[in-house]
């Protein structure tokens, strides 16, 4: 994991000492330093080894649907032993020092509610994967009661309110993002003075458009990401560096007031 330069420390410290009304958009990147795979890297990302099952075949199809099944449980392992990095825990502190509005994450692992964030000072875009929902009633389920009989019987979730379809709470290729989260998010945008991408390769749409949206209306834009992405450009300052040290290392210069 390479270092920020000192000159990019520095610079991002007087950004985060400016600011004060800080909104971060942290997507799979920053969870990769907590041992989560990401989905699109060349050669290691999920999406490489795997095809995504869309939202229409999830709901049309049985098989569909516990072949998604199998894979979440296959792969929880990993997610589920994750524990929040240095990444995670300084944007805790941005957030508990009063600089940031919160963070709009791509993520679905729950690593920043791990990390000491309050659920209402984080945007769920994509959804979460440590429970489930009804897609007809909404009513949420853990996901561990459904565990046992799936892997015995191969018996699918259901609910048990309204016998309506359980999936996980994410959102699935094909399926309608979240309003009321994309309408919040949408106010951070309008309202923040600091955009900083943490991790995401900012390809995912209509979600990428927030940091895009953020710089046009006057914000300042900082992306911390191990690879180039398309707004790099316009930014105000890139680093392609860990996100961990890098934030680490700029935060020993900003004054945090404490609450």
């Amino acid at each position: 994991m390479s270092n920020p330069s000192e000159p990019q420390t520095k610079q991002l410290s007087e950004l985060l000492e400016a600011a004060n009304k800080i909104v971060f958009f942290t997507g799979a990147g920053i969870s990769t330093e907590s041992g989560i795979p990401d989905f699109r890297s060349p050669g290691t990302g999920l999406w490489n080894k795997i095809q995504p099952i869309q939202f229409q075949d999830f709901i049309a199809s049985e098989d569909a649907r516990r072949e998604s099944w199998r894979r979440k449980f296959a792969g929880d392992d990993k997610m589920l032993a994750a524990e929040p990095n240095e990444g995670h825990y300084a944007v805790a502190r941005l957030i508990a020092a009063g600089k940031s509005l919160g963070v709009i994450t791509q993520n679905v692992d729950n690593l920043h509610q791990q990390s000491g964030i309050d659920d209402a000072q984080i945007i769920e875009l994509h959804g979460n994967a440590t429970y489930a929902k009804c897609l007809h009633c909404e009513r949420r389920y853990a996901l561990e009661p459904f565990r046992q009989p799936f892997l015995e019987s191969g018996q699918l979730p259901a609910c048990s309110h309204c016998n309506g379809i359980v999936k996980t709470a994410t959102i699935s290729f094909g399926q309608a993002m979240p309003e009321l989260e994309m309408q919040r998010a949408g106010e951070w945008t309008n309202a923040t003075d600091l955009m900083i991408v943490l991790g995401s390769s900012l390809t995912v749409y209509p979600a990428a458009a927030f940091p895009e949206y953020a710089k046009q209306i006057g914000a300042k834009l900082v992306i911390i990401n191990q690879q180039p992405t398309s707004l790099d450009a316009s930014a105000d300052l890139v680093i392609h560096a860990g996100i961990g040290v890098t934030l680490t290392a700029a935060l020993k210069s900003v004054t945090l007031a404490t609450h």
